[in-house]
């Protein structure tokens, strides 16, 4: 995928999943990624800032909630569905999220399966799930266009 400049659309984001960064998919029929960076933030008021508030970033984490359809086969959806009944270090895994720019975010996550299939009768069979970082991801830059 080339780089890219300007606005786009969300689709451009591509996102992998697998047991590690050397065994990564595409899930297909995925219909929707959201995103949530929660920030640790220390503040302190110090008598030389006279009354102001410091504050400094000490932490970070990722949660990427993901929902689509449920399609047996694939190699991306039957990881994730695989994975349902897991616990431990069974659950854990990587998410691979390639920007339009080509970044590259690859996250060790643990891997919280919440949906493989339950709906009403006419709807096409889910799959949720939530990609939880594990640690510190390893973010590739785009090169400049």
């Amino acid at each position: 995928m080339a780089a890219k400049k300007g606005v786009y659309p969300c689709y451009e984001n591509q996102f992998q999943v697998g047991k590690d960064k050397e065994n990564l998919n595409n899930i297909a029929d995925m219909e929707n990624f959201s995103v949530a960076i929660d920030n640790e933030v220390q503040e302190w008021k110090p008598y030389d800032q006279e009354g102001w508030t410091r504050r400094l970033m000490t932490g970070k984490s990722v949660t990427i909630t993901v929902s689509g359809k449920r399609n047996v086969g694939d190699a991306g959806n039957d990881f994730i569905a695989g994975l349902a009944f897991k616990n431990g270090t069974d659950s854990n895994g990587v998410l691979q999220w390639t920007f339009p720019d080509t970044t590259k975010f690859i996250m060790p996550c643990v891997f919280s399966i919440t949906n493989i299939g339950a709906g009403e009768t006419v709807n096409v069979g889910p799959l949720e799930f939530e990609a939880q970082s594990d640690g510190k991801p390893e973010i590739t830059e785009a090169e400049a266009v």
